[in-house]
């Protein structure tokens, strides 16, 4: 059994060090304490000439809040997904609902016209649909490779029943857990069947930056290898 291991990063040396760490891709964003925003395409070149734009995926998020976009955000999104996969992104991590809590179909049809041949991802957008299960055969049928999802809980731990569903009725769709993933969660994830392993592995530096008026909170996150490296340890034994 073969499970994927990708971790959330948000710059070249998170990157860098995930993969070094053992890591077998990444999703590249900003603002992970939000939930992540689109990264600069500067940011995207460095992460792909770092590590190989193959490991690298966008996630292409306008903003924070929900998921319910207007139809100017939409072509954002559809924007930034072509110019993230010029700039060398292999996969694009998207999601959309409609404002009853169903996925936005026309929304991802279209962006998954402009990811091309990259990867796409439909997000954990996912988890805030009534009925997980029909929005999976529905992102299969318009062309969706992965989603990550949690389960609909709130941490992929508490999902377990869900995901073991996703992923016994996935059919090409590759399923990939995340959502609170701590290393001692994983041997029960893997278990479920999924197909990857999603956590972002942070700790934090600059604590003793200058900060304060203007200058935001002190400290900022950062990928901690060490961390990487027992989620790799954890996926490993999990899947012999």
């Amino acid at each position: 059994m073969t499970v994927a291991l990708e971790i959330a990063v948000q710059d070249p040396a998170g990157a860098r060090a995930a993969i070094a760490a053992g890591a077998d891709r990444l999703e590249l964003c900003q603002a992970l304490a939000m939930g992540g925003l689109t990264p600069s395409l500067g940011l995207i070149e460095a992460a792909a000439e770092a590590v190989g734009g193959d490991r690298v995926n966008v996630l292409v998020r306008p903003r924070g809040g929900g998921f319910v976009y207007s139809a100017e955000e939409i072509a954002l999104v559809q924007a930034d997904i072509a110019a993230s996969v010029r700039h060398g992104a292999g996969g694009v991590v998207i999601g959309a609902l409609t404002a009853e809590g169903r996925a936005d179909l026309d929304a991802v049809a279209r962006w998954r016209d402009a990811a091309g041949a990259a990867t796409l991802v439909f997000h954990r957008a996912i988890d805030a649909t009534p009925d997980i299960l029909a929005v999976l055969a529905q992102l299969r049928e318009i062309g969706v490779d992965r989603i990550l999802t949690s389960g609909g809980a709130a941490r992929s731990i508490d999902g377990l029943e869900t995901l073991t569903r996703l992923a016994r009725e996935s059919g090409e769709v590759e399923i990939m857990a995340g959502g609170g993933i701590r290393a001692e969660d994983i041997p029960a994830i893997v278990a479920t069947g999924v197909d990857a392993v999603h956590l972002s592995a942070r700790g934090r530096a600059g604590a003793e930056d200058p900060s304060g008026p203007g200058g935001g909170t002190p400290g900022y996150d950062v990928t901690d290898p060490e961390a990487v490296r027992a989620a790799v340890a954890a996926v490993a034994d999990a899947a012999r």
